[in-house]
């Protein structure tokens, strides 16, 4: 995917997560089954207590 895509996570993702799961360079360090640190500690912490998160438009339904 394109980095300017990476940049711009669509609502309700995680902009650390976005980035990390779109833009190729991101986990080009790691090796073969090798988790990235930065991503375990964004889930860990709830994508940063929710501030991570990219606001939803608020819905007619609910």
């Amino acid at each position: 995917m394109s980095k300017a895509r990476a940049a711009n996570p669509p609502p309700g993702e995680c902009r650390q997560c976005w980035q990390h799961a779109e833009d190729p360079d991101a986990h080009r360090h790691l090796g073969f089954f090798e988790d990235c640190l930065e991503c375990i500690a964004c889930a860990a912490t709830n994508h940063g207590n929710g501030t991570k998160i990219v606001p939803k438009k608020p819905s007619i339904w609910i």
